[in-house]
């Protein structure tokens, strides 16, 4: 992937209002891979009680970065936009920790791209969550 590329997917998925709000930042993107973080913010509580993000943050985290992967892989011409998404809830990511999606975009055709997705907080052997999904290619 070539380095304005990079720039520009990275840019891009920065200035999303939602990734804004959810204090969302791209930590590595390329070639097909991205991995963003959500820091643990009281706001994104959904169990008052327990202290655990809702499960839209993480899903909203989820779908972000899994645009981003199909936004970083070398035949991706450009934007993409979710298809469907299929998110497996494994456990509630623990309060006060930062949860991390990793996405591979791991299969691409003229018109649709195929994405794997986990979420993490810091136990990195048992994900948050798992995802799958299919997102429109730009241009096609």
């Amino acid at each position: 992937m070539t380095a304005d590329k990079t720039a520009i997917a990275r840019q891009f998925i920065e200035m999303i209002p939602h990734t804004r709000a959810l204090n969302m930042t791209v930590t590595e993107i390329g070639d097909g891979l991205a991995q963003i973080e959500m820091p643990y913010d009281a706001r994104f509580v959904g169990d008052p009680e327990t202290g655990v993000i809702h499960g839209g943050a993480v899903s909203a985290l989820m779908d972000t970065c899994g645009g981003a992967a199909v936004m970083s892989h070398p035949k991706s011409p450009a934007g993409t936009a979710t298809i469907n998404l299929r998110i497996d809830y494994m456990r509630p990511a623990t309060p006060g920790q930062t949860v991390v999606a990793r996405a591979e975009c791991y299969h691409i055709t003229r018109s649709v791209a195929f994405v794997r997705a986990t979420a993490c907080d810091d136990d990195a052997a048992h994900p948050v969550a798992t995802a799958t999904g299919a997102f429109t290619v730009e241009g096609a």
